[in-house]
């Protein structure tokens, strides 16, 4: 196994929204104990890697009203019905943002979603602390985003063992070769690969072109960002994605049932290592 490489704290947009997130920690530690009883006593809930282990490219439809990028993408969005929107249109999993400041997101929009479908969901927020882990866990979702540039080798080391004690799934989100070795260091088994550099909120449509065929083919691989058409679909099959994740242009489409059967069903191709 690999060292893995050094780390810097992250800068720019990622940055702020992780110094951000801190403030958010400390309330929820206040709430450990409730948050844990609420764990403990949560229902099984549908495990996202299993769906994702499928003949075509799943569609991970994300539940997300703005973004620093674009800003407000669809202010009045009502979490549930978009779910349920998204599951008709042939989604196999949900993505629900919970950051509040700069995505529009909440918890309560997750509880939400899972109630209102059978999907697997996937808590989306900038975790850094084993206590939104919990949280995650304790509102009903089946995994959670670990984000590599946020968190140094060793915290993303602790976030996965914290997972792995919950029973939580994570996708580990990269950008670059050096956070797929960390991410592959830590033990994770599902790979998210991010076009966008979140520091600078720059699109890179070849990042996942590059790092596609370095994931092992027994981890599940999700492209993430730049995807607006079933033709951005079919270029990234190509490379061996196994799932991709779409926000903005489903949530801001009129029918997203639709806007998701458009994407859905792309065959999937293995990788090459």
């Amino acid at each position: 196994m690999q060292a893995s490489p050094a780390w810097t704290p992250p800068s720019g947009t990622l940055g702020s929204i992780v110094a951000e997130a801190r403030e958010r920690v400390i309330l929820l530690r206040s709430r450990a104990t409730e948050l844990s009883r609420l764990a403990a006593s949560g229902t099984d809930v549908p495990a996202l890697a299993n769906v994702l282990r499928s003949t075509a490219v799943g569609v991970i439809a994300e539940v997300k009203r703005r973004s620093p990028s674009k800003g407000w993408i669809n202010p009045s969005l009502s979490a549930g019905g978009q779910a349920l929107a998204y599951e008709a249109g042939g989604a196999l999993a949900i993505s629900v943002l919970t950051e509040p400041q700069h995505f529009g997101g909440s918890v309560e929009d997750l509880v939400a979603v899972r109630e209102s479908c059978g999907l697997p969901v996937v808590k989306k927020d900038f975790h850094i602390d084993p206590i939104q882990l919990l949280e995650a866990k304790a509102i009903g979702a089946s995994a959670a985003l670990l984000i590599a540039r946020a968190l140094s080798p060793a915290r993303l080391g602790e976030m996965m063992e914290e997972a792995r004690r919950l029973a939580l799934e994570v996708i580990v989100e990269i950008r670059d070769e050096d956070e797929l070795t960390r991410a592959l260091d830590a033990g994770a088994d599902i790979i998210g690969i991010n076009n966008r550099n979140l520091e600078t909120l720059v699109i890179d449509p070849m990042t996942c072109e590059r790092l596609l065929p370095r994931v092992p083919q027994d981890m599940i691989a999700i492209a993430e960002s730049g995807v607006t058409s079933r033709a951005d679909v079919e270029r990234i099959a190509k490379y061996g994605a196994d799932a991709v994740l779409v926000g903005s242009v489903i949530s801001a489409a009129r029918d997203p049932a639709s806007a998701v059967k458009l994407l859905a069903g792309v065959p999937r191709v293995s990788r090459e290592r």
